[in-house]
C-alpha cells in the first residue's frame, strides 16, 4: 500500500512550466535530443514514443505528457528533469546563436519560472531530490559520452572530406584546425596556433606530464628519412626530455622508419590511426600511450594500430 508521501502529485502548472523551460534551453534540435535521449537512459520505453522530428515543442509536449499520464512510475523521472533544468544559469547552445541575448532571456525566464514551481512543490521535491540527483548525474554522463561520439563522427566526415580536397594549402589549413580539436577533445592541450610551412604544421602538446613537438603533413607521397631526420634534429634542440610525434596521412617510407628501428625520440602516426581513433576503435590518448611505451622498450618509432587492436582482442 502506497504511503501518503506517495500519493502526492505535482500540479499541472508545474508540467506546463517544464514543457516551456524544456522547448527554451535550446535552440538547435541536435543538443536537445542528446539532452532528452540522456534523461531517459534508464527509461528506454519512452523515446519510441517520442518524434524527434517534430519541433522540440511538441517533443517536449508529448514527453511531459507520458510522464504525466504515468506520474507515480515516472515521478523521479520529472523531478530530475525538474530539478536539472531548474538549476541550470547558462545556456552555451543559445549562447552561438543569431539575437543570442534574446533566446537566453526568453530561457532564463522559462527556467525562472520552473524554478518557482519546484519550489511550489517541496515536498514532492524533497521525497525524489536524491534520487532526481542520481538521474541526472547518469544523465550527463550518458550526455557526455553521446557529446565524445558526436564530436569523433564530426571529425571523421571532415577527415573524410579532406581527402577530396584538390588545393594543398586549404587542405592544410584544414588540417591544423582538425588536429586542434581532435587533440583537445582528449585534453591533451595543443597549441592553439600552429606555423603553417606549405602543408606542414609545427605545433605541441602535452600528455602524461611529457611535452611533445608535434610535426603534421599531408603529402601525396609517404614521409622519408630526410624529413625524419629534420624533425629528431628539431626535437634535440627542444631539450633531452622532449618527445616528439610526426603525423603522415599517407605514411613512411620503409627505409624512414627502419633507421628509427632500434633508437628514436619521436612516434609516428598515419591516416590509419586517425581512421582507428574516428572509429572509436581506439582512444587517441590510449593509442599514444602505447605507442610511446613501445618505443621506450623496443626503440621503433612506429607501432601500427592493427596491431594494437589485435592485441586488445
Amino acid at each position: 500500500m502506497q504511503s501518503d508521501a506517495r500519493k502526492k502529485t505535482l500540479n499541472p502548472s508545474a508540467y506546463l512550466a517544464l514543457v516551456e523551460a524544456l522547448t527554451a534551453i535550446f535552440w538547435n534540435k541536435r543538443p536537445f535530443e542528446t539532452y532528452v535521449r540522456a534523461m531517459l537512459k534508464d527509461h528506454s520505453e519512452l523515446l519510441p514514443r517520442l518524434d524527434f522530428t517534430f519541433t522540440k515543442r511538441e517533443v517536449s509536449g508529448q514527453l511531459v505528457e507520458l510522464l504525466r499520464a504515468n506520474e507515480p512510475r515516472y515521478l523521479d523521472l520529472t523531478v530530475a528533469l525538474m530539478l536539472d533544468i531548474a538549476a541550470m544559469e547558462t545556456f552555451p547552445n543559445l549562447a552561438s546563436q543569431i539575437d543570442a541575448d534574446d533566446k537566453v532571456a526568453k530561457a532564463t525566464a522559462a527556467v525562472a519560472e520552473l524554478k518557482r514551481w519546484t519550489a511550489k512543490q517541496r515536498e514532492v521535491m524533497a521525497e525524489h531530490e536524491e534520487h532526481a540527483a542520481t538521474i541526472a548525474e547518469s544523465a550527463k554522463q550518458a550526455q557526455d559520452s553521446r557529446a565524445f561520439a558526436q564530436a569523433h563522427d564530426e571529425l571523421k566526415q571532415r577527415f573524410l572530406a579532406m581527402h577530396a580536397a584538390v588545393n594543398p594549402h586549404k587542405r592544410g589549413t584544414e588540417f591544423e584546425g582538425f588536429i586542434n580539436e581532435l587533440f583537445a577533445l582528449y585534453d591533451l592541450e595543443p597549441r592553439a596556433s600552429y606555423v603553417m610551412k606549405h602543408e606542414q604544421i609545427d605545433g605541441a602538446f602535452v600528455f602524461d606530464t611529457d611535452y611533445y613537438v608535434l610535426e603534421a603533413k599531408w603529402w601525396k607521397d609517404a614521409i622519408g628519412r630526410p624529413e625524419l631526420d629534420v624533425f629528431k634534429a628539431n626535437i634535440e634542440r627542444k631539450g633531452k626530455n622532449t618527445l616528439g610525434l610526426y603525423i603522415s596521412v599517407n605514411g613512411f617510407t620503409s627505409d624512414g622508419v627502419a633507421v628509427y628501428s632500434f633508437s628514436t625520440p619521436f612516434i609516428t602516426m598515419d591516416g590509419v590511426d586517425f581512421m582507428a581513433v574516428l572509429d572509436q576503435r581506439v582512444r587517441l590518448d590510449e593509442l599514444i600511450r602505447r605507442k610511446k611505451r613501445h618505443a621506450s622498450e623496443t626503440g621503433h618509432c612506429s607501432l601500427p594500430v592493427a596491431r594494437i587492436l589485435s592485441e586488445a582482442d
